[in-house]
């Protein structure tokens, strides 16, 4: 059974006619007069009497119409929310957004994108840059924005910021007045660090081994606002992305470059390989790569 066969069925039933039938269908007479036929044969059971009022539906007849005034009225719910979709007049987006990362850049980004596509719902979750890339490996989110680097051979990736990471020290710290400072002259410090479930946490402490020291790790934060006030209050030192660094105002806190290895921060959309990339998923990464300029120094 056909779901054109249904069509030209019911367009017969309503017309009361096959002429005017086939008329709307763009067919001949007797082409959908064979069509009905068909269905008819198959079903086993005739579903249209002939006489002088016009055409009468059997008992079957009834049951096969108004199931197939259903199908047909499924199929246009479907092709009319496939093009909602891919006019992105409807759909959800599932992201993944570490904490520091989606305070700093997302909400303008989610503000603007919002206005553009008011009718797309965003699901936002908040965690790790690991535990964002397992998600996306696993489904349970489309979208994830993440620190690189990542695996080239399970991930898409669209990098979206480039920038250093900087030293924040109190102001009387001895290393306070240095205009640059390198990363082993850092060994002995206690550090205010990431969470360990942070990709931020790794690149840290990976760049100050191949400095020559493991890191002292006096305390350990998810949130920036409290590491760069730890490092204010003398406690000990921390490093933090460029971005971050921009909007911290406190008067006890100097802001140092780090060379000799400088630390690289940067950031960028994920996607699992080999999987489907919904329309709304597609526009909002489109969207945000039409942002990247402004999302540098956390403009």
């Amino acid at each position: 059974m056909e779901l054109r066969q249904l069509k030209y069925f019911v367009e017969a039933v309503r017309q009361k006619n096959f002429t005017r039938a086939a008329e709307k269908m763009l067919v001949s007479q007797p082409a959908l007069s064979k069509m009905i036929k068909s269905l008819e044969d198959e079903l086993g059971l005739p579903l249209i009497i002939r006489n002088y009022k016009g055409l009468e539906l059997t008992d079957a007849g009834h049951s096969v119409y108004r199931h197939a005034v259903q199908m047909i009225g499924i199929e246009e719910d479907i092709l009319s929310s496939v093009i909602d979709v891919k006019g992105l007049s409807s759909g959800t987006i599932k992201i993944g957004i570490p904490p520091i990362i989606g305070s700093l850049f997302f909400p303008k980004v989610l503000a603007a994108f919002h206005s553009a596509h008011p009718k797309i719902k965003i699901h936002i979750t908040e965690f790790g840059a690991k535990k964002v890339a397992e998600s996306v490996l696993a489904g349970d989110i489309e979208i994830g924005v993440v620190v690189l680097p990542v695996d080239d051979e399970s991930f898409m990736t669209y990098p979206i910021v480039d920038e250093e990471m900087v030293l924040l020290v109190n102001d009387s710290h001895p290393l306070a007045s240095s205009s640059a400072v390198e990363l082993s002259q850092l060994s002995k410090e206690n550090f205010i660090f990431y969470s360990e479930d942070f990709a931020l946490y790794e690149l840290v402490r990976e760049y100050c081994i191949n400095a020559g020291f493991e890191p002292n790790i006096l305390f350990q934060s998810s949130q920036w606002d409290f590491m760069s006030e730890m490092a204010a209050a003398g406690i000990g030192v921390t490093i933090l992305p460029q971005s971050i660094c921009t909007r911290i105002t406190s008067s006890r806190i100097r802001k140092i470059p780090i060379q000799n290895p400088a630390i690289p921060w940067r950031l960028a959309i994920i996607i699992a390989k080999d999987t489907y990339t919904t329309f709304a998923g597609r526009a909002f990464i489109e969207f945000i790569l039409g942002m990247k300029d402004r999302l540098r120094m956390g403009e």
